[in-house]
């Protein structure tokens, strides 16, 4: 099981992640599509990425504004696996 970042390691993680910010035992965005279409696909770009990587965000579309929360559910909160995936879906992202 992978362990818990530390407060310190999860701040380096998120100053490094414009948009992302922590909620409780999460990290957060939200990301605007120019539509709903777009926004559709967006996700399922992700979801191709959570699942090759085997670690899975929850994901709220909610018409062009996706909510993406990562966070390891087995560990308890924040990992380095999610700030891996956050950058990668920042990259996506932007």
């Amino acid at each position: 099981m992978p362990e818990l970042c530390s407060d310190a390691e999860i701040a380096a993680g998120l100053a490094e992640l414009p948009g992302w910010e922590r909620d409780g035992d999460a990290i957060v965005t939200r990301v605007q599509l120019p539509s709903f279409p777009a926004a559709v696909a967006w996700v399922v770009q992700v979801g191709f990425l959570a699942e090759a990587m085997n670690h899975h965000p929850d994901l709220d579309l909610r018409w062009r504004t996706v909510t993406v929360r990562c966070s390891t559910h087995s560990a308890g909160g924040i990992t380095a696996l999610d700030l891996d995936l956050a950058r990668r879906i920042e990259a996506l992202a932007r």
